[in-house]
């Protein structure tokens, strides 16, 4: 992988939404960025490892569990913490950055048409 990554240009070619692409790596952590449309995304939890979500264009709502949704706009960043059930959605296109372990499931456990291997997410 490439150390300089400008990723406005690297969003452009993602064409899928739901599909997040590995752009980077930092020890045993993943960078990957996505774009999110719409509400495909399960009720998942990801048991042993945190996530990190970043806004870089666009709002996303977050939905977790036992606690009222709420929404993250361009700039903002949230930590979910390890086993913590939680599922994400955007009414408009919204592109995020993902900081997660190398072993961090996409979809956590749970397996759906949007769920992509880590071979697939570094492609």
């Amino acid at each position: 992988m490439k150390s300089k990554i400008n990723i406005p240009v690297t969003l452009k070619n993602i064409t899928n939404h739901f599909s997040p692409k590995i752009i980077g790596e930092v020890n045993d952590v993943y960078i990957k960025i996505v774009k999110i449309l719409g509400e495909k995304v399960p009720w998942h939890n990801h048991k042993y490892e945190d996530e990190l979500f970043y806004i870089l264009e666009g709002t996303l709502e977050i939905e977790i569990e036992n606690t009222p949704p709420f929404q993250m706009n361009k700039g903002d960043l949230y930590i979910i913490k390890r086993g913590v059930n939680h599922k994400v959605s955007s009414q408009n296109e919204c592109h995020l950055m993902l900081i997660e372990n190398k072993t961090t499931l996409h979809t956590g456990e749970v397996s759906t048409e949007i769920t992509k291997s880590i071979g697939k997410q570094n492609s």
